[in-house]
């Protein structure tokens, strides 16, 4: 339980602070929600008024709040780059992690499909024929991965290579010690955050 809290909090950490919608976990998620069906079984064979009982609620409900914030995230992020989202799962190679739940691919594609009929009910077919058509892949937003993120660094890392702010710098790398931390370009450390070697902070 232990390994998978911090996984688990690694996780929604990540999914927080990343501006991208990362790897779904689809695996930890469903054993957190096995784990408090367990702790609530354990709570109602409790005597009443025991302190234990006070304690364990609580952090059945910072578990449960981390949980919903977790699910939340990923779901803004869906509605906020939906057709970015669909693409990048339609054009993932064979064996590649998914960044989607079957659950949320489902929700993805009815989002699509209803923001295309709105669109088309509401505006487009007021439109000249020419204009009736619309690329939501150009009219949505990208997710921007050159902003900054914080990051702590968890297993050393050696020549990174670092994008320069200016034009007239040089690309130069550095190395990530152990249990430091940085400010840096997302785009730069977002193989590390899939990997687990940095934690989002």
């Amino acid at each position: 339980p232990c390994c998978l809290q911090r996984a688990f909090f690694q996780a929604w950490l990540n999914e927080k602070f990343a501006p991208e919608l990362l790897e779904s976990k689809p695996e930890i998620i469903e054993c957190v929600v096995e784990q408090l069906d367990h702790m609530e079984a354990n709570l109602k064979r409790a005597k009443r008024g025991d302190l234990k009982v006070s304690v364990h609620r609580m952090e059945i409900e910072r578990i449960r709040y981390v949980l919903s914030s977790y699910l939340r995230c990923r779901l803004v992020k869906i509605e906020k780059f939906f057709p970015h989202v669909l693409e990048k799962e339609k054009s993932r190679a064979e064996g590649e992690p998914s960044i989607l739940s079957p659950e949320e691919f489902a929700f993805a594609k009815e989002y699509m499909a209803n923001t295309e009929t709105y669109l088309k009910n509401v505006a487009l077919k007021h439109m000249p024929p020419n204009l009736q058509k619309v690329s939501l892949l150009k009219s949505v937003p990208k997710p921007n991965l050159d902003s900054f993120v914080f990051l702590r660094v968890l297993e050393r890392q050696e020549n990174i290579l670092v994008e320069p702010e200016m034009d007239e710098q040089r690309e130069y790398t550095i190395d990530l010690e152990e249990g430091s931390q940085h400010l840096i370009r997302y785009k730069t450390i977002a193989p590390l955050v899939a990997s687990g070697a940095v934690q989002l902070i």
